[in-house]
C-alpha cells in the first residue's frame, strides 16, 4: 500500500513539474483590452477616456431634471413615462401602443396612454440587444444582433403575448455593433444596419453596410457599404431618399473624425469605412494608397463623437411651418473625447440649392460636464408633438408648440 501511494506521489509530481511552465505561460498572458479599447494608439494607453456605465435602473421622476431641457421659444418638455429600464427606440401600434426598444435590458415594451399617465408592460424579455423595433399591418418586429423576429397581433395581446416568430435568423453574431435599427422603407421592405464589429478594422463583406430584406425574410440585399455603424435612418417624405447618421470610429483624436449625416438615394453607394473618415481624413492604416474622393461624402459632419442615433422627419402640424420636413437627430453623446459634447436633439433643414442648415433643437442633459441623461431617439404623436427617449434615465420626454 505504502509502495502504490509513494508511486502516485511521484506521478502527480512529474505531472506538475511537466505543465508547470504551460500554465505559467498561459497566467503570464495578458488578457485582452475590452472591444472599446480596440484602435486604441500605444501614446493613449494610460488614458482614462471610457464609455460612460449604464445606470443600474431608470431614474425616479424626482432625479430627473426635466426644467434643464432648453428648447426653442413657444416650445414646451415634460416628463412623459418613465422607469422604463434603457428605453430607445419607439414606434407606433395601429391601435395607439408605443412599442419601445431596450438594448441593454434585452426588454421590449409596451406603452398605454391613459391619459394623466402611462402605463408600462413588458411583452418580450431576455432578448440579446433588442434595439430595432418597427410595426406594420398589426404586426411588431425585433431585431436583435442575429436575427428578426414578429409577434402578429400583439396590440390584442399585451398582457398574453403571442409567440416570437423567425423573419430572419442568419446575420452576423459579433457583438460589437451588432445591435440593430430597424425601419419599413417607402418600398415596404424592411431596412437594418450591421455595424462593423470593431472600433477599426478591415470589416467582412457581410458588415458594415445597410440592408433590406422583405418583410417575409426573403430578397436579402445590400442598400449601402462602408458605413461603420448607423443605428437611425429615415425617408424624406418628399423625395422618399433614404437619410441616416453614422458614428465614427473611436482613438483618432479629440476633434477627429467627425460623425456624419448622410444620404443614400441609390443602391450601392460606398461610404468610405474603414479606409476613409468624415469624407476627408484616410485612416493611417486601412486609407493607404485610397483617395477619399472615391467614396460618397458626408452631407454634414455633425461632430466629434457626437454619437447620433436617432433620425426623423417632422411631418406633424402642431410646429411651426418651417419645422415641416426637418430632420430631428438624436445624439447619445460623447465618451472618446475629453471635453463632452452631443447629449442633444439637433435639427437639419434641406432646401434644395441650400446648404443644409445644421442647428440644435434640445439641449441641456450634459451639465458641468456630466451627463444626466442621453437622448438616443425621437417618435412624433399624432397631435404632431415630439416624443424623445433618454435610455440613461430611463424616461420618454414630450415636447409640445404652443401658438
Amino acid at each position: 500500500m505504502l509502495r502504490i501511494t509513494l508511486t502516485s506521489v511521484a506521478v502527480a509530481l512529474a505531472i506538475v513539474l511537466a505543465l508547470g511552465p504551460l500554465v505559467q505561460a498561459q497566467q503570464a498572458q495578458p488578457q485582452p483590452p475590452p472591444t472599446w479599447k480596440q484602435g486604441q494608439p500605444s501614446s493613449m494607453a494610460d488614458s482614462t477616456l471610457a464609455p460612460i456605465a449604464q445606470p443600474p435602473a431608470p431614474k425616479a421622476p424626482g432625479e430627473i431634471p426635466v426644467d434643464k431641457i432648453k428648447v426653442p421659444p413657444g416650445f414646451k418638455v415634460s416628463l412623459w413615462a418613465h422607469g422604463i429600464n434603457n428605453a430607445r427606440v419607439m414606434t407606433w401600434g395601429d391601435k395607439g401602443t408605443l412599442f419601445v426598444s431596450s438594448r441593454v435590458a434585452g426588454n421590449v415594451y409596451a406603452v398605454l396612454d391613459k391619459g394623466a399617465t402611462r402605463e408600462v408592460k413588458v411583452i418580450a424579455k431576455g432578448l440579446n440587444l433588442p434595439n430595432g423595433v418597427a410595426f406594420k399591418n398589426g404586426t411588431l418586429y425585433i431585431a436583435e444582433v442575429s436575427r428578426i423576429t414578429k409577434m402578429v397581433g400583439i396590440e390584442d395581446k399585451l398582457d398574453s403575448p403571442p409567440a416570437m416568430e423567425v423573419v430572419y435568423d442568419i446575420l452576423p453574431r459579433d457583438l460589437p455593433h451588432g445591435w440593430k435599427y430597424l425601419a419599413f422603407g417607402p418600398d415596404g421592405k424592411l431596412y437594418f444596419n450591421i455595424g462593423a464589429p470593431c472600433n477599426i478594422c478591415m470589416p467582412p463583406d457581410t458588415h458594415a453596410n445597410i440592408s433590406r430584406v422583405n418583410p417575409d425574410g426573403t430578397g436579402f440585399e445590400y442598400w449601402a457599404h462602408g458605413v461603420r455603424n448607423s443605428v437611425g435612418f429615415d425617408w424624406h417624405p418628399v423625395t422618399k431618399e433614404l437619410y441616416f447618421a453614422t458614428h465614427a470610429r473611436d482613438w483618432l483624436g479629440e476633434d477627429v473624425p467627425s460623425d456624419r449625416f448622410d444620404t443614400a438615394p441609390r443602391k450601392g453607394l460606398h461610404f468610405g469605412f474603414p479606409y476613409c473618415h468624415q469624407g476627408d481624413i484616410l485612416d493611417p492604416e486601412f486609407g493607404k494608397g485610397r483617395t477619399c474622393a472615391e467614396f460618397a461624402p458626408p452631407l454634414i459632419k455633425t461632430g466629434p463623437h457626437v454619437a447620433g442615433n436617432g433620425v426623423q422627419f417632422y411631418t406633424g402640424s402642431m410646429f411651426p411651418s418651417e419645422y415641416t420636413n426637418r430632420a430631428f437627430l438624436a445624439q447619445r453623446g460623447s465618451w472618446n473625447r475629453t471635453e463632452k459634447i452631443g447629449f442633444r436633439v439637433m435639427m437639419v433643414t434641406l432646401r434644395a440649392g441650400d446648404v443644409p442648415k445644421y442647428e440644435v433643437f434640445a439641449e441641456g442633459w450634459l451639465q458641468g460636464g456630466a451627463p444626466w441623461g442621453r437622448p438616443v431617439y425621437t417618435q412624433q404623436m399624432k397631435d404632431g408633438s415630439l416624443l424623445i427617449s433618454d435610455d440613461y434615465a430611463g424616461a420618454i420626454y414630450r415636447v409640445t408648440y404652443q401658438r
